[in-house]
């Protein structure tokens, strides 16, 4: 499900990407650069120093896929149409060493800012924006929430996990003794393409709420209406997730993409509530589509848009929850239609059936991933469409749009670990901007992490949902943060290493 770009390249002023007298990366600029020239959006900066070039190495910007022109010889290139063109300005276009408003040279290019391409679009970043967020704002008028953050996925910044794991060498530990912790401080910088990382806090919970189809069939001995019941307790503070987030100093927000039931005025009311409802529930997957791909494609756009929101409400971490009587149920085949393996591999006991209904989730889950491998093959989209769930597109879509804005985002277990392998496959390498919170003890959660070569940061015999296993992990995942931030080196402590 990838859309083109609506612009050909895109061109940065210095002030855009640079920031600070030293020179240094502006926040989201680096991996912004990478996800542009990933999805074949030229990128350029532009400026009349002469030490632009080493300026923008220095600040570790792959000269390979960043550009450097002066304006007027970006004035002369017929390739630049203005209408497939983005300007990207700082301060509103005003450069420190640009002809200012009163400069002849100023009022005769009409704006230094904007006589490279006349005409274009231009986006300006404004004091304590990252250079990402400006570009993503712009992208999401002509593209859906979605596709305008599949477009700014990058891979985790090499440089940054390069200075990361040399800072670990020289903190006064032995190598590698800090384990997983470790290679979380990496992830992390790898993230925010800094050194030390930014603390992953605040956090904010997400928990996307939907009702299954499939429920008729009886594989949950729990009727549909505690999906609504639930909404309401999450939005009262009551729930598991609700006493782990505040332990962990997190918000909670709940989202109804898919509940069934007609909620009640209050919870409907209640700030931490968010109505984005595409459907009232999925129809049964054991026999038809669970839903249209137009309708799991609002859902993936739902779930971009409340990650950008959160972000840009002050969340420096996102956390996935999740909420659907039978969801357990779509979330076992979407794992097996995606990974092919055998339904009774990946296919648990839920919130607790006995073994003659497992036989029969079983039974369904495996006729219905059959049905979608033969009917959809490597179609991500249409598998999501046919067995999954409006909460799992929305997970989908809020793991991708938290990739896009930089942020870590915290995966909990089997409905969220299904989500992000529909969001891999979507848009492959997302999941290196995810961290899994917990080992589910549901088979499927496993399946996933296996495929995807990731390593759970707890694993307690969890099987709640609701983001309770991501939210144990979010004080782990900040202290990594904090090791490479406020760990004294072996010369600033007076410590003599191994090898001196």
């Amino acid at each position: 499900m990838t859309q083109t770009p609506p612009v050909d390249a895109v061109v940065f002023t210095p002030a855009a990407l640079l920031a600070g007298p030293a020179d240094r990366a502006r926040r989201g600029a680096r991996r912004l650069v990478e996800a542009l020239a990933g999805n074949g959006v030229a990128t350029v900066a532009v400026g009349d120093d002469p030490t632009l070039g080493d300026r923008l190495a220095r600040a570790g910007f792959a000269t390979s896929v960043l550009r450097v022109a002066t304006p007027e010889a970006l004035a002369g290139e017929p390739t630049l149409r203005p209408d497939r063109t983005l300007v990207v300005l700082s301060d509103g276009g005003r450069e420190p060493d640009a002809p200012g408003p009163g400069d002849p040279a100023h009022a005769a290019e009409g704006g230094w800012a904007r006589a490279p391409v006349p005409a274009a679009p231009r986006v300006t970043v404004g004091a304590g924006e990252g250079v990402h967020e400006a570009v993503l704002g712009w992208l999401s008028e002509p593209m859906a929430p979605f596709a305008a953050a599949a477009v700014l996925v990058a891979p985790l910044d090499r440089a940054a996990m390069a200075a990361a794991e040399q800072r670990q060498l020289v903190l006064t530990k032995p190598p590698g003794s800090l384990g997983r912790l470790e290679d979380l401080g990496c992830q992390l910088a790898g993230i925010a393409a800094e050194v030390p990382p930014p603390l992953p806090r605040p956090a904010a919970v997400a928990v996307f709420a939907g009702d299954h189809g499939v429920h008729a069939q009886g594989v949950s001995p729990w009727p549909q209406e505690v999906t609504a019941q639930m909404v309401a307790n999450f939005v009262a503070g009551g729930a598991a997730i609700n006493v782990l987030a505040r332990q962990a100093g997190a918000e909670v927000v709940v989202v109804d993409v898919g509940v069934a039931t007609v909620l009640d005025a209050p919870v409907v009311a209640s700030p931490a509530f968010v109505d984005l409802r595409v459907r009232p529930g999925t129809d049964d997957l054991a026999i038809g589509p669970a839903m249209t791909p137009g309708d799991a494609g609002r859902a993936l756009d739902a779930g971009a848009a409340v990650a950008a929101r959160l972000v840009a409400d002050g969340a420096r971490c996102l956390v996935t929850g999740d909420m659907g009587i039978a969801n357990t149920t779509p979330s076992a085949a979407l794992v097996a239609a995606l990974t092919g393996r055998p339904a009774s591999e990946v296919t648990g006991r839920g919130t607790g059936i006995d073994d003659r209904l497992l036989a029969r989730k079983t039974a369904i889950v495996e006729g219905a991933a059959a049905r979608a491998r033969e009917h959809h093959g490597y179609d991500t989209l249409a598998v999501l469409a046919e067995v999954g769930g409006l909460e799992h597109a929305a997970l989908a879509g809020f793991v991708v749009g938290a990739a896009a804005l930089q942020v870590p985002v915290v995966v909990d277990g089997m409905i969220a670990a299904s989500a992000l392998l529909v969001a891999s496959r979507l848009v492959p390498g997302v999941d290196a901007c995810a961290i899994a919170g917990h080992r589910s003890v549901e088979p499927g959660a496993s399946a996933v992490l296996d495929a995807l070569g990731m390593a759970p940061v707890v694993d307690l015999g969890l099987r709640l949902g609701e983001g309770t296993g991501a939210a144990l992990a979010l004080p782990l995942v900040e202290a990594a943060a904090r090791v490479l931030d406020e760990m004294a080196t072996f010369d600033q402590a007076g410590v003599a290493d191994k090898g001196a």
